[in-house]
């Protein structure tokens, strides 16, 4: 099983769309083997979900993400995990556990802006590609 978590200094990224950097792991018998940080810059929204691919990802944990990216993911065959935030090795470790907390109807509806935050449901706005609706 290969595990993709959007990543910064440690901590689950939160906004998909503007992930620079992915951390993938190896997992087998519910424990990880290996683990190594990639960059996706100059990747971003609508190639993020072919770069996972073709990096063998089966599963992504993240924060925030939009519909466009959920779909693109889908047809890709990765299994979502969004709503995540804390450590990116605790929140893989949780995984395989199956003790994971995550919100399967977490969306980010567009990109952050001062005071933006995202979250469950929707503001209802429609910015680069990122649709507001659910």
């Amino acid at each position: 099983m290969k595990i993709a978590v959007t990543y910064e200094n440690g901590q689950v990224f939160q906004h998909f769309g503007h992930c620079e950097q992915f951390k993938l792991y190896d997992a087998a018998d519910g424990a990880v083997t290996s683990s190594q940080v990639v960059s996706a810059v100059g990747s971003g929204h609508g190639a993020l979900a072919g770069f996972l691919q073709s990096h063998g990802v089966d599963t992504l944990i993240c924060g925030g993400i939009g519909a466009g990216a959920r779909t693109a993911l889908a047809e890709a065959g990765i299994q979502l995990c969004p709503g995540v935030s804390g450590g990116a090795d605790e929140s893989v470790e949780a995984l395989l556990k199956g003790t994971l907390s995550y919100d399967p109807d977490t969306q980010c509806a567009h990109h952050h802006e001062e005071g933006h935050q995202c979250h469950s449901g929707s503001c209802g706005e429609d910015k680069h590609g990122c649709s507001g609706n659910q």
